[in-house]
């Protein structure tokens, strides 16, 4: 004779939707390095337009910084679901939850430093067409170290251990 117990609230319960003891973890990190690849071009677009011939203008105006930023966001994005990825079944530190904020932190210190001009902040003034100047590139520059700093903290440093056949 069974007796049906209710569970208990505080008994823990799996949340990952995947293993990587039966290999679907595949396609999500498909998937990830597709949407990393494909900013990683827009990027590229915005960033030197003149190697696909399509640079119109001797100055960065806002149609470009606001290309190679939408390319940024993708890397991030892409990068996010890859490593999220490999932590699957395995509970993320701190320093990875620290990298994912830092990830974050640095995309939106790259926003603003590219749309200085536009935000009213940077050396040009509003009437004057937004400019992509060298403390424009220095911020980007930074929140995109900052970027590369949180996915370096994001990486699962721990051996892989194979389930246990019975």
């Amino acid at each position: 004779m069974s007796t049906n117990k209710p569970i208990p609230a505080s008994t823990p319960v799996d949340t990952t939707p995947y293993s990587n003891a039966n290999g679907q973890n595949a396609p999500r990190i498909f998937v990830g390095l597709v949407v990393t690849f494909i900013g990683l071009f827009i990027f590229t677009i915005g960033s030197k337009p003149d190697w696909f011939g399509w640079d119109r203008s001797a100055v960065v105006g806002f149609v470009q910084i606001a290309v190679f930023l939408a390319g940024l966001a993708l890397i991030c994005l892409g990068g996010y679901i890859s490593l999220l990825t490999l932590w699957s079944g395995q509970e993320r530190t701190i320093l990875a939850d620290i990298g994912t904020r830092l990830v974050g932190t640095g995309y939106v210190i790259a926003v603003f430093a590219g749309l200085a001009d536009v935000f009213g902040m940077g050396s040009q003034s509003f009437p004057q067409v937004p400019y992509f100047g060298p403390w424009q590139a220095t911020g980007v520059l930074i929140g995109q170290g900052i970027i590369a700093l949180g996915f370096l903290l994001f990486i699962p440093f721990f051996p892989y251990k194979a389930p246990i056949q019975s």
